[in-house]
């Protein structure tokens, strides 16, 4: 995806730092800061940690990245140019993208109407107690005993 048309919307520049972080970011893999660095060295080797900061700082303002607090380990990051919300699995740690639909959409606009705040961004995160892959372990391991 080109990434080019939100940057320049935003009046933003577009530079390879900021369509590396949002290219990586669109996999929806969240990854941590430090793993999204990782990532951005493989193609920019030289580029610093404080430009990578500074980016992703400015990219959060823009409304176009989000941070995702976790129960489990340090946040984690995502691409927000699509609203979505987001699942959050207490066993393992796991983040799920999850579309959101007209309901969620009501749902912002009687939050405006209660508050009287235009909210800007609906950012919804729920927890479950395991997911389907902690789920699918759990019967493994179930059937591994019979």
């Amino acid at each position: 995806m080109d990434f080019s048309p939100y940057l320049r919307e935003r009046n933003l520049k577009v530079t390879p730092q900021r369509m590396s972080i949002l290219k990586i970011l669109d996999q929806h893999t969240h990854p941590t800061v430090e793993e999204l660095l990782e990532k951005i060295r493989r193609d920019f080797p030289s580029v610093s940690t404080s430009t990578i900061y500074k980016n992703l700082n400015i990219l959060k303002e823009m409304n176009m990245i989000i941070e995702i607090s976790t129960q489990i380990g340090r946040s984690r990051l995502d691409i927000y140019i699509r609203p979505h919300a987001h699942i959050i699995c207490k066993n393992c740690g796991a983040i799920e993208d999850i579309d959101f639909t007209d309901s969620t959409h009501m749902c912002k606009k009687e939050f405006e109407d209660n508050s009287s705040y235009e909210i800007t961004k609906l950012n919804i995160t729920a927890t479950v107690d395991s997911c389907r892959h902690c789920r699918e372990i759990d019967l493994e391991a179930l059937n591994i005993f019979k």
